[in-house]
């Protein structure tokens, strides 16, 4: 089986969300038949529909990996548990939300994993930091990240300065890492 390009965003509002976030693109980086091709930086956004909660901190990764959508999907929901994930209610505070985005442009709908992420369009959370990695990207049945990012509005992110990021273990690729597939 060759590498399949998977987008995954991550969020997180509890804690140290900056360090959660390093964290778990440390985790996402060692899974099996995966490595972490690139990130973006992090961005710092406003809560959406709960919206009594602090700021969350986002971010994207592109992985290479041999997992399939749904093994893939178990290994987030796994490092999500690790960092205390709880679902009290729709649209939580949380220490770490993982969503699978993309997976090689694959259309799917089974119980729990739907691809592409049925709201990532509508969401500047994940698509200013996917810009920034690949701005050209399809989103199938919605068209590319750049011009989907466009057409939201009202919507402002503030990328916060790798300055004041704490990296835990090895230092993440620098957000213009080639998107070469391996």
């Amino acid at each position: 089986m060759t590498d399949i390009q998977a987008y995954v965003a991550l969020g997180a509002n509890l804690g140290d969300p900056a360090t959660q976030i390093e964290r778990a693109l440390d985790e996402l980086a060692r899974l099996p038949d995966t490595r972490l091709v690139t990130r973006s930086g992090l961005y710092l956004s406003k809560a959406q529909g709960y919206e009594a909660q602090p700021d969350f901190v986002n971010a994207v990764a592109l992985l290479a990996t041999r997992l399939a959508p749904r093994a893939l999907l178990e290994a987030l929901l796994d490092i999500e548990a690790r960092h205390g994930r709880s679902r009290d209610f729709k649209n939580a505070p949380r220490t770490l939300d993982l969503d699978l985005l993309l997976y090689d442009g694959l259309v799917l709908h089974e119980p729990g994993l739907t691809l592409p992420h049925p709201r990532m369009s509508e969401r500047a959370f994940v698509l200013q930091p996917m810009s920034e990695i690949a701005p050209d990207q399809l989103i199938p049945g919605k068209g590319n990240i750049a011009n989907c990012l466009a057409n939201l509005s009202g919507t402002a992110l503030q990328l916060l300065p790798r300055s004041h990021l704490t990296v835990h273990g090895p230092t993440p690729l620098p957000a213009h890492a080639s998107l070469a597939r391996p």
